[in-house]
């Protein structure tokens, strides 16, 4: 069936990296924007970086801007996060998702309506 799949959350010190990766299954990847986005408890979820099809368009968030990187292998059907100098307040679940658009250049990040993952926790010690 169609779907996204998380991995690569953990535990990690203040100021350690950490990769995120997400695999598309059963959907034509290059047809989609992909993005993450991520929710802390308590707390509204939010968009961290998202990505156009062909990988040459980048949205990311003020809170993230100049510490993680969002990146697609679409030969292998995979959507990255790179997450460096991460601090205590990314601690987070992150969800990676797609929706389908139309233009090649165009980032934009995936509706509620996209498909979504499960989830992978991301915890960072202080």
């Amino acid at each position: 069936r169609v779907q996204v799949v998380e991995s690569g959350g953990g535990l990690v010190q203040a100021g350690g990296s950490l990769r995120l990766s997400c695999t598309a299954l059963e959907l034509t990847f290059d047809l989609y924007v992909m993005g993450w986005f991520r929710q802390a408890p308590g707390k509204e979820r939010e968009e961290v970086s998202c990505i156009s099809r062909n990988g040459g368009s980048t949205i990311v968030a003020d809170s993230v801007k100049g510490r993680f990187t969002i990146s697609r292998d679409n030969s292998k059907n995979i959507l990255y996060l790179q997450m460096n100098s991460l601090k205590p307040e990314d601690t987070a679940m992150y969800y990676c998702a797609a929706e389908y658009h139309s233009d090649r250049w165009t980032s934009r990040c995936p509706s509620s309506s996209g498909i979504w993952g499960q989830g992978a926790q991301v915890t960072v010690r202080s």
